[in-house]
């Protein structure tokens, strides 16, 4: 079982929040508010919060926009993970991911199956690595972002969540990318 164990640091992490709506602003956007007062209250930093369209390319845009950025170690999207003609952000962004996090999609859906049902399957929500940044694309529902945090990244965000987290790994995330240059590719 999972445990926390106090003896170690809390160590805050910078987490990004882009929410992908056409018609969402930053006064009514609801599920960028549920995440942007979890992150708070598990004592990361904010690392700035965006609202883009559904538009493949200005979401890419964005999301590589925070990935570059060294004070972001966490990019959360919401939103456009459906199977209508707009929902476009898991097409959008897994082929920025070098690696996959198949794992979150089948926990996400466990832990939401138990409120929802089988309405679950209406998401496509994925994540993934991408340079040395942790991305996970979350539906746009306030209920899924609040079941995303609650029942995944809180725990996995956290350092003294044992027996092994996100954030142990995180300084590795690009050694192939460091690999690659050393040897001269």
């Amino acid at each position: 079982m999972s445990r926390l164990d106090d003896t170690r640091p809390f160590i805050p992490l910078g987490v990004a929040i882009v929410t992908v709506s056409d018609t969402r602003t930053l006064d009514d956007d609801r599920s960028g508010d549920t995440l942007a007062a979890r992150i708070a209250e598990a004592g990361h930093r904010p690392a700035g919060r965006r609202i883009v369209a559904d538009d493949r390319e200005a979401l890419r845009a964005a999301v590589c926009a925070f990935v570059a950025d060294p004070a972001v170690d966490v990019v959360l999207t919401t939103g456009g993970t459906g199977f209508t003609g707009r929902d476009v952000s898991p097409d959008a962004l897994e082929p920025l991911f070098e690696k996959r996090m198949d794992g979150f999609s089948h926990l996400f859906h466990a832990y939401s199956a138990g409120k929802i049902g089988t309405s679950t399957l209406q998401s496509r929500a994925t994540a993934g690595v991408a340079g040395k940044t942790f991305v996970f694309v979350l539906p746009g529902s306030t209920g899924a972002c609040k079941d995303a945090w609650d029942g995944v990244l809180k725990a996995q965000l956290d350092y003294r969540h044992m027996p092994c987290n996100f954030v142990e790994i995180l300084p590795r995330l690009d050694e192939h990318l460091k690999r690659g240059k050393l040897r001269g590719a």
